[in-house]
């Protein structure tokens, strides 16, 4: 885990109150206005080669402006406001890197954020949610992630663990405990506790094809796919004697969650089943699982399924999973992927790298590539160093042209054009049925 930031120098707060004409923004173009401020800084070869010259600072407070009247905006009255302004603040957050900015305002953001959980319906619970993932994101592992923490984790645990709570809220705040604590926690009773929370929930699944009385029902399925994952991932923080423990409590039990009817189930179970094997066999090498044939037979079905009852796309994506899945129980093997960001690359050749990139790439969304770029807790988390400082000269060299991109793009369409119709002729789906 990076360690703790130095408190940043605050800036001076504009005079007055909220901003001028900031109006309240409807669901639909709220993170479209935010979007149109902060896009052009995720990637340097967004600003136009033989445009005018971008006053940099002039857009910079622009775009801080912005943002301030959509931090007071998540104290309306309006549940709608409040919402679409805590979606605005998740566009921006996720697309640009605002430390400073933040570090000056973290309490406020926070005391708004605990107030849409508390007191917010299912949407704008699961947006405050959203935004308490990022803020940790953006503030990294320190001190002031720290407090933040503390003041949002009871509130995220106490909702994660409410049955009256809608499944949404719940789901977005158990993927939302587990990312912050991963970021901010050293303290390993914290981490323990949180681990317990989340298993509390994804447990209740093991028992579902036993339960008469429909309380672990499909309608809860979501919830217990959102648990697993967040306990997967801090996990992989764990020291290795809890490992140990949760692999003896946990991997004889997961394979029953590979006959759930629901696919993000059976791939969340294939996967942390993948994990454990990793993880197990880290610790020690002579690691010997006694129902394998057993358990190899499923994983081998799962990858050749060819059942006419389930969606072409859903088969599709499963055979893949469990295909690298059956490789890694069975094998010991990883197919390596290559992550492209900027001028640099990364490559993911494990199985705990493998779900710590999907758990952020799931909550930054696009703007995972300028992150890892930018962003010194990713870097730190995926061991790529201090941030690749490149100068306007550098910048301008990387660029292609106009044409070239034109080119480059119409190849590429044609190019995928010619694959999809490939995959669209029926004889390429000879072998789905069998």
């Amino acid at each position: 885990m990076p360690k703790p930031k130095k408190r940043g120098s605050n800036h001076q707060r504009g005079a007055g109150g909220q901003p001028r004409n900031v109006q309240p923004f409807s669901d639909e173009d709220a993170s479209i206005e935010t979007m149109s401020h902060c896009s052009g800084f995720s990637d340097p070869a967004s600003f136009t080669e033989d445009g005018p010259e971008i006053d940099e600072e002039a857009t910079q407070e622009d775009l801080e402006y912005k943002l301030k009247g959509f931090i007071d905006l998540t104290l309306d009255k309006s549940a709608k406001t409040r919402q679409a302004a805590l979606e605005s603040l998740k566009s921006a957050f996720s697309s640009k890197i605002l430390y400073e900015f933040i570090m000056e305002r973290r309490m406020t953001l926070t005391d708004s954020i605990e107030r849409c959980i508390k007191k917010g319906k299912s949407d704008e619970q699961c947006a405050a949610a959203g935004l308490a993932c990022l803020l940790c994101v953006q503030m990294g592992s320190g001190i002031e992630s720290e407090e933040i923490f503390k003041t949002l984790g009871p509130v995220l645990k106490k909702i994660v663990c409410d049955g009256t709570a809608s499944i949404q809220a719940r789901q977005a705040c158990a993927t939302c405990l587990g990312i912050c604590c991963f970021i901010v926690t050293d303290d390993i009773t914290e981490l323990y506790s949180t681990m317990e929370c989340l298993e509390n929930i994804f447990t209740k699944a093991y028992q579902r094809d036993r339960d008469s009385n429909g309380v672990s029902s499909t309608h809860n399925t979501v919830l217990h796919v959102s648990a697993l994952l967040a306990w997967t991932l801090l996990l992989t923080i764990c020291p290795m004697n809890e490992v140990k423990k949760k692999i003896e409590t946990h991997l004889h039990k997961l394979p029953s969650l590979l006959s759930c009817d629901d696919l993000n189930m059976r791939i969340a179970a294939g996967e942390t089943l993948a994990l454990l094997f990793e993880l197990a066999r880290e610790t020690d090498a002579d690691f010997f699982y006694e129902d394998m044939d057993l358990l190899t037979e499923k994983l081998r079905a799962l990858a050749t399924d060819g059942n006419k009852h389930r969606a072409k796309v859903d088969k599709r994506k499963q055979r893949s999973v469990f295909r690298d899945v059956l490789r890694a129980v069975e094998e010991r093997d990883f197919p390596t992927e290559m992550v492209k960001f900027g001028p640099e690359r990364m490559y993911i050749d494990c199985w705990v790298k493998k779900q710590t990139y999907e758990t952020f790439k799931e909550i930054l969304g696009s703007g995972m590539q300028y992150h890892l770029q930018s962003n010194d807790f990713l870097r730190n988390v995926f061991e790529l160093g201090p941030p690749v400082m490149l100068d306007a000269a550098t910048l301008k060299t990387m660029k292609i042209s106009r044409f070239e991109r034109q080119l480059y793009n119409s190849a590429a369409f044609k190019a995928r054009t010619k694959a999809r119709s490939k995959c669209r002729d029926k004889r390429a789906d000879v072998g789905e049925f069998f």
